[in-house]
């Protein structure tokens, strides 16, 4: 269709701070799209400069509320790999398990209460209290299940005080991981009523070959531990992520855009040559065969397959990775309460990191909402002297462009509200963060 459109959605607000679309339609020709960042940049690598090894982990959690436990993580994986510490194997099963509660939590509130409106197109979860009560009340229950595991864990519901460099300072009881245990298995029923929900909604029809990035491991399901691999069959150790992982500052943006290395050849565009998506739908498709039982079964109710190139599908991904994270759980207590539960002191950095005169160490995991780098270089007195990262939002920015690039000419049969409402509807498919999908926006056509 032939058709002239401006539409400018001012602000897709909390996304981190702020953030526009902007699409100028000529006789059905996009002339003009962005995604604009236009936040304050927060400087968390600036602020990590002269502090002590220890506090890192700390302040570093702070970049996200919703991935406290993901930021923890790397930042400690990079500390350790720096200063040559090796954890115990009780204090990276413990470490998993709080990663799952963190998994769970985040996916269980992005497809209630913030993708669920749509499907029910309202504004907000607000009036689904009154409308779809039972919905809500299982996201409620279903989450509140996931706060408590990381709260067991890691100290808190969010930003984690027990995770350590060197293990976990604070040790949970046997009771409280059979109590969890228990409440993870009656959770299924919960997570089997939300996969008959979602499976009755339609997902927009809309599919475009890209490169997917994650973490891979050959002896499970990769969230904590593996190395980098794309789905254009390469891969790399975390050491090497430079190589792979190219930023650039686009004028549009405070926040970079990233392209992977070697280039994508999946576009015959020069523009798309290695555009790449990260997250759950990313994570499925290079590690479908890891999955666990449950999460296969739901994948296949929901038509998931590791051959998906529809981005609206992350939101299925993150359903069955609730299953996945869920059974987990499951067996990491049971490995745990099997060995048995013992106090541990914290592993101190190795002699061998003084002598060399400090060391620069990598952390890679798998976010909520794909993969995640921190990199630190500390000097010999334990002090933080460098800090670079590479958040997963970051890394989808111009996935994000490129998929409305090709979506919107899809649509333009539609009203501008439509148009509009698919828009935000692709956005939020990617889950940028906890509050890039308010409802509450600006939305002007010129």
């Amino acid at each position: 269709m032939k058709k002239d459109v401006k539409i400018n959605i001012h602000h897709i607000t909390r996304v981190e701070g702020h953030g526009n679309v902007v699409i100028d339609i000529k006789k059905g020709l996009i002339k003009e799209l962005k995604l604009e960042i236009v936040e304050s940049p927060r400087f968390f690598e600036a602020m990590l400069r002269g502090r002590k090894y220890d506090e890192a982990q700390h302040i570093m959690s702070r970049i996200c509320g919703i991935c406290a436990v993901s930021h923890t993580s790397a930042s400690l994986k990079a500390i350790e790999d720096a200063m040559s510490i090796k954890i115990s194997r009780q204090a990276t099963l413990l470490r998993k398990l709080a990663f799952h509660g963190e998994m769970l939590q985040s996916h269980i509130l992005h497809l209630y209460f913030l993708v669920l409106p749509d499907f029910f197109r309202v504004g907000s979860i607000v009036p689904l209290a009154e409308t779809q009560p039972d919905a809500v009340r299982r996201g409620l229950r279903l989450k509140k299940l996931a706060n408590e595991i990381c709260y067991t864990i890691a100290g808190r519901h969010i930003h984690p005080i027990a995770l350590f460099p060197g293990g976990i300072a604070y040790t949970p009881k046997e009771s409280e991981l059979r109590t969890l245990r228990k409440r993870l298995e009656d959770s299924f029923e919960d997570l089997e009523a939300t996969l008959v929900l979602f499976k009755t909604f339609k997902t927009p029809e809309y599919s475009e070959k890209r490169e997917y990035l994650s973490l891979k491991e050959g002896g499970e399901y990769a969230f904590y531990d593996g190395d980098m691999a794309s789905s254009l069959r390469y891969s790399a150790k975390p050491k090497n992520y430079r190589k792979i992982i190219k930023e650039s500052i686009v004028p549009h943006s405070t926040a970079k855009h990233t392209r992977t290395t070697p280039p994508s050849p999946l576009s015959k565009s020069g523009d798309k040559r290695g555009v790449y998506m990260v997250g759950a739908l990313a994570r499925i498709c290079n590690n479908f065969n890891q999955l666990s039982r449950k999460a296969k079964k739901a994948a296949e109710e929901l038509a998931l397959t590791p051959l998906s190139c529809n981005p609206f599908m992350n939101n299925a991904a993150q359903l069955v990775e609730s299953f996945h994270c869920t059974e987990d759980a499951i067996k990491l207590i049971d490995k745990l309460l099997s060995n048995g539960l013992k106090k541990e002191e914290l592993t101190p950095p190795s002699p061998l990191f003084k002598k060399r005169g400090g060391g620069t160490g990598v952390g890679i995991v798998e976010a909520p909402r794909g993969i995640l780098f921190h990199e630190y270089t500390i000097n010999k007195d334990g002090i933080v002297t460098d800090a670079n990262c590479i958040i997963p939002t970051a890394q989808n920015l111009k996935m994000i462009e490129e998929d409305l690039r090709g979506f919107v000419p899809t649509i333009l049969n539609k009203s501008k509200d439509e148009i509009v409402r698919n828009i935000e509807t692709l956005v939020r498919a990617y889950d940028p963060c906890i509050s890039c999908s308010t409802h509450i926006m600006n939305v002007r056509f010129v």
